[in-house]
């Protein structure tokens, strides 16, 4: 068999072989027939042999001394209808024997047994010699026979499929529905110059109402249709539409539905150069698709099959199974079998052509239904060959898919990257969850990255659970690389995280601390090491002072805000930075060393010095004025003078230390002291600049008019103008806003008023629970059939009206008693009642 070495073949063969190759050594085949359970055989010596599908003969007949013609076969294998050369037809149960037997007085070319012939009441099956012959039992257990056609030369092919009968004479096709008992259609030969002896027509049923007729080169694809009740008249009730027709490139000697498309047996004549004659070539096995007027090669396979040289046309046949894919080739003296190739074929023919990625993958997606494959057999092998190829990364990322959870092959593949000196290559994808090597495969490596790339080490240390090695064999290891080199900072930091996880927390901090490493914060606070750094206090903060304070800050229950000062007592600039984070988090923390704080903020810190002294409620005034005075921070020293209530000289050192008028105008704002304010016109009034800013903000706190009196006579005073016509605009704007809160607060007075009023015109309720507020008896008379008077105020105290005192100077207006004693004072409303 030829094939395309990159394209992937459809088929795959194999001789039908044990009892065949002995019967076709002595005999020849002539004809066969396939069931799903059991093959059956024709020979040219009258014999016909049944057969397992391996080709094991279960079964002998002799039928008679000549050619088998045709074998046909019902749909259960139970019955089979033989015809021969000499005229002989036997149709028989194989279990019985019992059936029709009769010599005619010509050759039968073909048998063909009703599908159901088993459970048919009938038994009918035709034969074809000269005429078309229907035979069937009638109701006495008789053979009748009918004559279904004639005239048109030798039958040399029939296919009955269900109520359908096809058959092929030397004029063309026809089919007969036997239901029906019509004859409805004639699909004539193509080429009539080709003899129908030597170049026969095939003919296969595709389903029950599908004819494939294959003649020649020529190939038509015929549906039998319905047809319109409407269109009838005279006509068959059934009638026949060509869907496909084409030619083909060699001449038919056998058809086969698969699926959609057809399966075709060529009988394949050459021209040869050397000889007259063309010669006989090997039969060719094509799968087609079927066009509407054409077809499209899917494949081509030529079959080398024993005497294929000495064969004609008529000497091949095409049979298929329909349970299974299975086409038989059958010629003389070779029987070959043909089957669509399995996942596994597929999977065969990847590996012969090296593309051992895909094979693995087809392997992983059939693994449950593949038998004789392993899926690992195939990884190693595509294995071996990317390590051929120099691709080892390539090699050991397959290792991860293909290895499994198979150890041993792991240790194996360890060992020869090693060997080749790529075990780099396969440490990123060793096992490292729950399932692990050997501790000495993971420290081989180790071992082989620690000599030749510490970067490449150190990566594996942080990848790999510190369990899948020996802690203590790989820090030994890197001590002893450290002897070489103590500084290398790689190795330094690996130890590290070696003795991190060896919980030896101590040691890594050191090593931490000393590389000034990022990750000693974390160290500390993962596994709580602030016992171990009391007396590191210092380097931590020169390695990172603000992470260092935040961290004291937020574990003081740790470490104390005492012990912290007391470990930087030599380090004033950075007890500055604690003691002012802590006084920044609480005013009252640490406030024992506020009176410290106050020289660490002059030397260290002084913008922050003047907010620490304002907020701090424990700092000692008089010390942090000395030291404000002694340094001259004029501002500081201000503010101190005027908390410790010395203002006046608070406001001297603005006007003559800072000359800021400005400063000294919000100043004297802030005390509100009118003694300030003359202390400050009468600095500034013989200094014009002062002047100025005077004018500009005195308005609102001092009557200008007092400023303006004691400026002299002829004084030149910068932007006075601006000044007068600011202080005007000022005095304005006071009375627009007086004018506008009195328009406000009339209004609302008028809405209030008018809503007082609307609530007290609202009913009140006077029940039985009242009483009279001077009485003190029940409001509501017991007896409420009898004319009663009760005065109710809006205040909402009630009265009998015998009980209220006369209206008094304002004739019919009466006023509540209580209400009125309240204005006027104690004892006045019982004088009141008096009266």
């Amino acid at each position: 068999k030829e094939e395309d070495s990159e394209e992937e073949p459809k088929l795959k063969y194999e001789r039908l072989s044990n009892g065949v190759t002995e019967i076709l050594q002595k005999d020849a085949a002539s004809c066969m027939t396939v069931h799903d359970k059991f093959l059956a055989l024709g020979t040219h010596f009258g014999k016909v042999f049944l057969l397992d599908i391996q080709g094991n003969v279960t079964q002998k007949f002799e039928i008679s001394s000549v050619k088998i013609n045709q074998i046909s076969l019902d749909e259960s294998g139970e019955h089979v209808g033989i015809c021969s050369e000499d005229g002989k037809v036997q149709v028989f149960g194989l279990y019985t024997r019992e059936g029709f037997h009769e010599n005619f007085d010509c050759p039968i070319k073909v048998v063909a047994l009703h599908p159901q012939f088993t459970k048919s009441n009938y038994k009918q099956f035709v034969t074809g010699g000269n005429k078309l012959l229907l035979y069937e039992r009638n109701w006495l257990n008789r053979w009748k026979t009918s004559v279904l056609h004639e005239g048109e030369g030798i039958i040399t092919n029939i296919q009955w499929r269900a109520n359908l009968i096809a058959w092929a004479n030397n004029v063309g096709v026809k089919i007969y529905d036997i239901s029906t008992k019509q004859r409805i259609t004639n699909v004539l030969r193509d080429n009539v110059s080709l003899r129908p002896d030597m170049y026969p027509c095939s003919l296969c049923w595709k389903d029950n109402t599908t004819l494939i007729v294959g003649w020649g080169t020529s190939i038509k694809m015929c549906v039998v249709k319905e047809r319109n009740p409407t269109e009838m008249r005279d006509l068959p009730s059934r009638y026949v539409e060509i869907v496909s027709a084409f030619e083909t490139e060699f001449f038919i000697s056998g058809l086969a539905p698969l699926a959609d498309q057809l399966v075709t047996l060529f009988f394949v004549k050459e021209n040869s150069e050397h000889m007259d004659e063309d010669f006989r070539a090997r039969p060719r096995l094509d799968i087609i698709q079927p066009l509407p007027e054409s077809c499209e090669e899917i494949s081509s396979d030529a079959l080398t099959v024993r005497n294929f040289q000495d064969n004609e046309c008529r000497d091949y046949r095409l049979e298929h199974s329909e349970g299974e894919s299975l086409f038989y080739i059958i010629s003389p003296k070779d029987i070959v079998v043909a089957k669509e190739r399995d996942q596994d074929d597929h999977i065969d023919w990847l590996l012969e052509k090296k593309k051992y990625e895909e094979a693995l993958m087809a392997a992983e997606i059939s693994f449950k239904n593949i038998k004789r494959h392993d899926v690992q057999k195939i990884g190693m092998s595509y294995i071996n060959h990317l390590v051929e190829k120099g691709d080892y990364d390539g090699a050991a990322r397959k290792c991860q898919k293909v290895l499994g959870k198979n150890m041993e092959l792991w240790e194996n593949e360890v060992y020869r990257f090693k060997t080749i000196g790529q075990l780099k290559a396969i440490s990123l994808y060793l096992p490292r969850g729950d399932l692990r090597l050997r501790p000495a495969i993971y420290e081989v490596i180790l071992h082989e990255f620690l000599k030749t790339d510490y970067e490449g080490f150190a990566t594996l240390i942080r990848e790999w659970p510190g369990e899948l090695y020996n802690n203590m064999t790989i820090v030994q290891a890197v001590l002893d690389h450290l002897k070489i080199d103590p500084t290398n900072r790689t190795l330094l930091t690996t130890l590290a995280e070696l003795y991190t996880y060896d919980q030896r927390y101590d040691r890594a901090l050191e090593i931490y601390l000393k590389l000034r490493h990022k990750d000693v914060y974390q160290l500390i606070h993962k596994h709580n090491l602030f016992s171990s750094i009391e007396d590191k206090i210092v380097l931590l903060m020169d390695f990172d002072t603000e992470k260092a304070v935040d961290m004291l800050l937020d574990n003081e229950d740790k470490i104390s805000t005492d012990r912290v000062v007391e470990e930087l007592a030599d380090r004033p600039e950075l007890l500055h930075v604690y003691l002012h984070k802590l006084f920044k988090r609480d005013h009252h923390k640490g406030q024992k060393y506020h009176e410290r704080q106050i020289g660490l903020y002059a030397e260290y810190d002084r913008p922050n010095l003047l907010p620490f002294l304002r907020d701090s409620t424990h700092c000692p005034l008089e010390k942090a004025l000395e030291i404000c005075q002694q340094r001259s921070f004029v501002e500081e020293t201000v503010f101190l003078l005027s908390r410790m209530g010395n203002c006046r000289r608070a406001l001297q050192m603005i006007m003559e230390e800072l000359a800021d008028v400005d400063k000294a105008i919000e100043f004297a704002k802030e005390q509100d002291d009118a003694e300030l304010w003359e202390d400050l016109i009468s600095y500034s009034i013989d200094k014009p600049p002062f002047i100025t800013g005077l004018l500009n903000n005195i308005g609102t706190h001092v009557d200008p008019i007092l400023l303006i009196h004691r400026i002299k006579e002829g004084m030149e005073i910068p932007n006075l103008r601006d000044s007068l016509v600011k202080i005007l605009q000022d005095y304005n704007l006071q009375i627009l806003l007086r004018e506008g809160c009195k328009k406000i607060l009339v209004a609302d007075s008028l809405s209030l008023l008018q809503k007082m009023h609307r609530t007290q015109m609202r009913g009140v309720r006077v029940d039985e629970e009242n009483i009279c507020e001077s009485c003190h008896a029940t409001i509501l008379p017991s007896d409420m059939a009898k004319p009663f008077s009760v005065v109710v105020f809006h205040c909402r105290h009630m009265f009998h009206k015998e009980c209220l005192p006369s209206s008094g100077t304002l004739p019919g207006v009466q006023f509540c008693n209580i209400c009125s004693a309240k204005r006027r004072g104690p004892g006045s409303g019982i004088l009141e009642m008096k009266k």
